[in-house]
């Protein structure tokens, strides 16, 4: 399986507009960063973990032509403002399958009315095939997804195992019978917002001690803002086979 890193920043992204900030203001590419989001494919198939609100940007960057499913892990915008920019899968493909809580599907279809609705729809508007998923396995092209339920503050947000890698984001807080569903990882990626503590995200202490924890073979910090710092100097600072992520970074399992 393909991992590609469509985006590792938090809500605002890197730069964020008008921001004097140092490192908004730096040349190295891998401190500039879209909203968080990853692309997986295996075989001849493609999975979109969230579509955000730089996903028309960030699909460009690659040389994908096919998505045969997204996941959202919650509703918030950085994670689901790009969904109308899946038209053109929808042109070549049809109906494009959807999978994510009641509740994310809810705020989806109050946001994006337009795109659910049942009469005299719009030409042109996509059609989603939405798959209701709780905290329960299900199977995606002959693969096991094992949603992983954490909590951003006081929203719960899903993460997802798919085999031997896990995508985990925006949490500050995991109940150990989740934890143990991240036993024995090959690639574990996770949230890690900014080096101070922050109410709804884990900062990088917190991120690494999950990690720690879990003891994947590798992981990878996701969802990151410029209060991190430098992504060069953040990532001398990092324990052995713990590493910063950038955008259009591939990792392959």
């Amino acid at each position: 399986m393909k991992v590609t890193f469509l985006g590792t920043g938090t809500s605002q992204g890197i730069p964020i507009i008008g921001s004097n900030h140092p490192v908004c203001l730096s040349p190295n590419p891998k401190d500039k960063r879209l909203r968080v989001s990853v692309l997986l494919e295996w075989e001849d198939f493609t999975i979109l973990i969230d579509c955000g609100p730089d996903f028309r940007q960030q699909l460009l960057r690659t040389n994908c032509t096919k998505i045969d499913a997204v996941l959202f892990t919650h509703e918030h915008s950085d994670h689901t403002a790009g969904l109308d920019d899946l038209r053109p899968f929808y042109f070549r493909q049809g109906n494009l399958a959807v999978y994510a809580h009641k509740r994310v599907l809810d705020a989806l279809k109050k946001r994006f009315e337009y795109i659910f609705e049942t009469k005299n729809k719009y030409p042109g508007v996509l059609t989603l095939d939405t798959h209701t998923i709780e905290n329960q396995s299900f199977f995606i092209n002959n693969k096991k997804i094992i949603p992983v339920e954490v909590y951003h503050h006081k929203l719960p947000v899903f993460g997802f195992r798919i085999g031997n890698f896990a995508y985990i984001t925006d949490a500050k807080t995991i109940a150990k019978e989740e934890l143990d569903k991240l036993k024995n990882l090959d690639v574990l990626i996770i949230n890690a917002l900014r080096i101070e503590p922050h109410l709804s995200h884990l900062n990088l202490e917190e991120a690494i001690a999950v990690i720690q924890q879990i003891r994947p073979k590798k992981a990878y910090l996701t969802h990151i803002s410029h209060h991190m710092g430098f992504h060069d100097e953040v990532q001398a600072t990092l324990p052995e086979s713990i590493f910063l992520a950038y955008d259009q970074l591939e990792i392959t399992l």
